[in-house]
């Protein structure tokens, strides 16, 4: 079984920064990408930043230059440091894995419970 315990929501004022956190653990050989989406009320939930293990990222346009995704390989975490935040960033943010458990298994992906982000005055 493999856990992701995202952590660093909260309530922020637009110009801010945030950093969101998430840990995996449990039965882990490897761990491939990693990423982050968001979902706001009423909406489809998107992708923000994703990150290869080999230390290569994508952003989406809206966050790009604002938002910085990382990953400390040791600890089996990923990072979403959030700056010059907007409303418009308010939404639910997941963090997302992709894992392997045996190295004789097929990758999964694994979501985290989500943690609120809130953006306003």
């Amino acid at each position: 079984q493999v856990q992701l315990v995202e952590s660093g929501g909260g309530l922020v004022q637009p110009g801010g920064s945030l950093r969101l956190s998430c840990a995996a653990s449990g039965s882990i050989f490897s761990i491939n990408a990693m990423g982050w989406y968001r979902q706001a009320p009423g909406k489809q939930r998107v992708l923000v930043a994703a990150i290869t293990s080999g230390g290569s990222t994508n952003y989406a346009g809206s966050v790009k230059g604002r938002f910085t995704i990382s990953r400390d390989n040791a600890k089996n975490t990923v990072y979403l440091q959030m700056n010059s935040v907007k409303p418009e960033d308010t939404a639910v943010y997941y963090c997302n894995a992709d894992i392997n458990s045996r190295w004789y298994e097929r990758s999964n992906d694994y979501w985290g419970q989500g943690t609120q982000v809130t953006v306003s005055s």
